[in-house]
């Protein structure tokens, strides 16, 4: 979501978090384990309890409007929010994207020195040597299943029924019950595969004025999740699995560290 503060002296970055959103990117939810599905949680009517958890479709890019005098604001959401207005780059749907997100964070981070520039080199190099045939988009062990149809009665209207399997990947980040989670579906306009990714991480690494646990969210309320040295390594994985789920993302991936090598090196 948008950036709240930056602090080039601490080296960290604080995270507005919707406590009260029920839709949308980010949204707080419930289940007993990372295994589990995760139902919404009203968050205004059910105290807050140590099985809620923050599901974030994160991203890396915000549109730019092509006339920035005259547009839309609700059109462009992410780009409203985005810092880094400026720091362009053209995405593989040649369209001009700026940096938001997960690449907002990882640009900063290096400006930091928390991230080296070696470490960003090295991370081109890996997702540049992916092939097509493995990345997950592709990858044999992310297909989606189908059965065969088994011929069913039911209510005296015969029915042929099968069953469709979804892949779901999940990557802990060492020993943090922080994780990554990847569901795969079809694309709605298009043949092929969708790969999303989502950041799932406990109420309990949030921050908010008031302690969390017991009680109901305020009106638009917001807590912050702060990225700093510590969980840093983490931003820098997201980037090396965003570039992993598809040729698109693998490409726009590349194009953002190519232009934080060239922001940070000049």
């Amino acid at each position: 979501m948008y950036i709240k503060k930056i602090d080039k002296d601490k080296k960290e970055i604080m995270v507005a978090i919707p406590l009260t959103t029920s839709s949308g990117k980010i949204r707080v939810k419930e289940r007993d384990n990372i295994y589990g599905y995760g139902l919404p949680f009203a968050s205004r009517s059910k105290p807050f309890n140590q099985r809620n958890y923050i599901e974030w479709q994160i991203g890396y890019d915000a549109e730019k409007p092509n006339n920035l005098n005259n547009y839309k604001k609700a059109n462009f959401k992410s780009y409203e929010n985005t810092t880094l207005k400026d720091v362009c780059f053209k995405a593989y749907n040649k369209k001009t994207k700026a940096l938001y997100e997960l690449s907002e964070y990882l640009y900063y981070l290096v400006d930091f020195g928390v991230i080296s520039i070696a470490q960003i080199q090295n991370l081109k190099t890996d997702i540049k040597g992916l092939n097509k045939d493995k990345l997950i988009s592709n990858h044999p062990h992310c297909s989606i299943k189908r059965t065969h149809p088994n011929k069913k009665t039911i209510n005296k209207i015969d029915f042929e029924i099968l069953k469709i399997e979804y892949p779901q990947l999940i990557h802990r980040f060492g020993r943090y019950e922080i994780i990554a989670e990847i569901t795969i579906r079809e694309k709605q306009r298009a043949v092929g595969v969708q790969p999303m990714l989502f950041f799932c991480f406990p109420i309990t690494e949030i921050k908010s004025e008031k302690p969390l646990i017991g009680r109901c969210a305020e009106s638009k309320e917001f807590a912050y999740f702060k990225i700093n040295k510590d969980n840093a390594f983490i931003i820098l994985e997201m980037v090396k699995i965003f570039g992993m789920l598809s040729p698109s993302h693998q490409y726009d991936t590349l194009q953002i560290l190519n232009l934080i090598i060239d922001e940070k090196s000049s």
